[in-house]
């Protein structure tokens, strides 16, 4: 048979040979008396082998010599205090020996699969063995005055150091194995950590958003095997390894995803010189990014922590929030570099996409990380969204500056509806449909403004009852009404540029009509802008409409009177000739005018016509009726009666056209 005690220089037996007992003495190095060694060690091969309770050398495993080695701890232990501790057996050069080539066996790929992705009896035994290491290292240093545990706490330091090597680079190679699976649509799934079985059925050819469910993709097995090389590794001492390995493949797993959904890192220097359509790209990118992060990947970032340092919950807890509050930072840079970007009208509704991402997820972060993360956290994403509302008022006021510096010297064709209405009002449509977070970010910025006002303000006179009742208007619909006086008053302006002053008020109909209707369509700007204005404005469409017809169709009808045609109480047919004339002239020139002017709002076009239909025809049907019988019958009658009634009703008609329309003669 075989010894079963391995003679090396590696031995942990003692290597003073003055503290040693005699039957220790063998395993010493350096003896005074070779020749005395050599038979002494022969003597105790025969005598070895004639004991038929000693083991065969193959049949020594890990788990037989554990006892021993517990056994031996146990007593080292308890023999801290006393002056004898016992001597080293040789048991642990057997245990040593062991666990060194487990790890070589491991380390040379001398098996087919990694060691750590297989979870069965050579995985346990191996971490047990690792784990009586940590504790027999930890043993001998207690007795650090004792020198005969000298060599043998070295040899376990080696050997602890040596396997916590290959725990780490096995720790690494698990966590980033599996990412690659993970990210690998090929590559057929265990059941993955953190996930169900919908998603688990749609791992591939999916979106990514129903992918993400299966982040951070580790099956159970595998979690379960972070954990104990975890365990193992922080119970040997080296935690610190063991928390830099799992951050560092984490916070790549996390860049790796981000990447994956087209967000990457890009200084506040790229973001400012970016054009607008590629920044429009980056932020649709970066909402999607920190919506995914706070409900997904967060959530299960922290379970996957929990898990693998069950063992420690201070440690996951700090791991978590240093991991995470790295990625938040990184995103909330992206939020701050673009709140500082050049102002400019298009940009107000990312802006606001971005405030509302921020404020809708700050609540989601409560039941994530604990409380003094948490506050730090909230701090930060709630300033990046406080710039980012300062940034959305800035250039929704920037609108009345806009209004003010358009004083354009040409007039719109026709009287139709003006270029800045159309976008005013188009923006402010748009613009409400963030009713709520335009009120939120205008209220957040007047408190800012009141902070910051001097302290003589509230010696100012007390506001009278009018001003009362705009102090109880929200500040976003004062900026609202600011606005819209504004462009009432530019238009007022513009409407000047016209020569003929009935176009001047189908401009102001045009545009007053175009104000309401969009006001009217839009509940949000009606809720804000109020129902006094509106009214308002309908009066004043209703003057415009007035001073329309007098400027243009008084003149008409004026021509349709009995006056200045009878001379000593009879009809001066003469005088009737002429004002047939004079009638026919100016009702073609207004044909011809006006049909080219543009009123696109069918109703009021409608409107127009009926009023002037209402005015002219009955009184044009009664001045001919009364004074026909004055003409000559025949082809006379029909030189100065051009047109009937009804010729006249279909001319009105044609009026608002935005095309000149010939009139052509009819029979009466």
């Amino acid at each position: 048979m075989e010894k079963d005690q391995p003679k090396k220089s590696g031995s942990f037996a003692c290597r003073d040979p003055d503290s040693c007992p005699a039957s220790e003495s063998v395993n010493v190095e350096a003896q005074p008396d070779e020749h005395e060694t050599k038979e002494k060690h022969k003597e105790e091969e025969e005598s070895e082998q004639k004991d038929d309770s000693s083991p065969d050398t193959d049949s020594i495993t890990l788990p037989k010599v554990s006892e021993d080695i517990d056994r031996f701890i146990s007593d080292l232990c308890d023999s801290i205090s006393t002056p004898n501790p016992p001597e080293v057996p040789n048991s642990i050069e057997q245990f040593a020996e062991l666990v060194e080539t487990e790890i070589t066996k491991y380390e040379s790929n001398e098996s087919t699969t990694k060691w750590s992705h297989e979870l069965d009896e050579d995985t346990s035994s191996l971490l047990e063995a690792v784990n009586r290491i940590s504790k027999l290292a930890n043993a001998f240093g207690g007795f650090p005055s004792e020198t005969k545990y000298t060599y043998s706490l070295s040899r376990a330091s080696r050997i602890l150091q040596r396997a916590m090597s290959f725990l780490e680079e096995e720790f690494r190679s698990l966590l980033e194995d599996s990412r690659s699976v993970d990210s690998d649509p090929t590559i057929t799934k265990q059941p993955s950590f953190n996930s169900n079985n919908d998603s688990d059925r749609n791992a591939q050819g999916e979106p990514d958003s129903a992918r993400d469910t299966n982040f951070p993709g580790y099956s159970p097995d595998t979690v379960d095997n972070l954990n104990r090389i975890a365990s193992a590794m922080i119970s040997a001492g080296y935690e610190t390894e063991c928390c830099q390995v799992y951050t560092i493949a984490r916070r790549n797993a996390f860049e790796e995803r981000l990447s994956k959904h087209g967000f990457e890192k890009i200084s506040i220097d790229d973001v400012q010189k970016m054009q607008w359509e590629t920044l429009e790209a980056e932020i649709a990118t970066w909402i999607k990014a920190f919506k995914r992060c706070i409900s997904i990947y967060f959530s299960a970032e922290r379970q996957l922590c929990e898990s693998v340092f069950s063992c420690n919950p201070t440690l996951y807890d700090g791991l978590f929030c240093n991991l995470t509050r790295g990625v938040l930072i990184q995103l909330l840079n992206f939020a701050e570099a673009v709140a500082m970007t050049k102002r400019s009208a298009e940009k107000l509704f990312k802006f606001l996409d971005m405030y509302e991402t921020l404020r809708d997820l700050i609540p989601a972060m409560t039941g994530l990380f604990s409380e003094e993360p948490l506050r730090e956290l909230k701090t930060e994403t709630t300033s990046a969204r406080c710039r980012l509302g300062e940034a959305a008022v800035t250039i929704f006021c920037e609108l009345e500056n806009s209004i003010k510096t358009d004083a354009g010297k040409t007039p719109v064709p026709g009287g139709a509806v003006h270029p800045l209405t159309r976008y005013t009002m188009n923006y402010l449509k748009y613009a409400c449909e963030y009713k709520d977070t335009l009120e939120q970010v205008f209220q957040e910025h007047q408190k800012i403004e009141q902070s910051d006002a001097s302290a003589g303000s509230d010696a100012e006179s007390e506001p009278s009852s009018g001003a009362d009742q705009v102090a109880k208007q929200s500040p976003f619909s004062k900026q609202l009404l600011r606005v819209m006086d504004l462009l009432s008053s530019n238009l007022e302006i513009k409407s000047k540029l016209y020569k003929d002053p009935s176009l001047s008020y189908i401009f102001l109909m045009n545009n007053g009509r175009y104000i309401v209707q969009k006001i009217k369509g839009s509940a949000e700007i009606y809720e804000l802008i109020g129902n006094s204005w509106c009214r308002k404005k309908s009066s004043e469409l209703r003057q415009y409409h007035k001073n329309y017809q007098r400027e243009t169709w008084n003149k008409v009808l004026a021509l349709l009177r009995d006056e200045g045609l009878q001379v000593h109480g009879k009809v001066a047919k003469q005088a009737l000739k002429e004002r047939f004339k004079s009638f026919n002239s100016m009702f073609e020139e207004i044909h011809k005018t006006q049909s080219s002017w543009v009123v696109s709002d069918e109703q009021l076009q409608s409107e127009l016509r009926v009023s002037i239909s209402a005015v002219v025809i009955p009184a044009y049907r009664s001045f001919v009726g009364r004074f026909r019988q004055y003409l000559d019958s025949g082809r006379q009658a029909e030189k100065y009666i051009k047109y009937g009634p009804e010729d006249i009703e279909t001319y009105i008609d044609e009026l608002f056209e935005g095309n000149p329309a010939s009139m052509v003669k009819r029979k009466n």
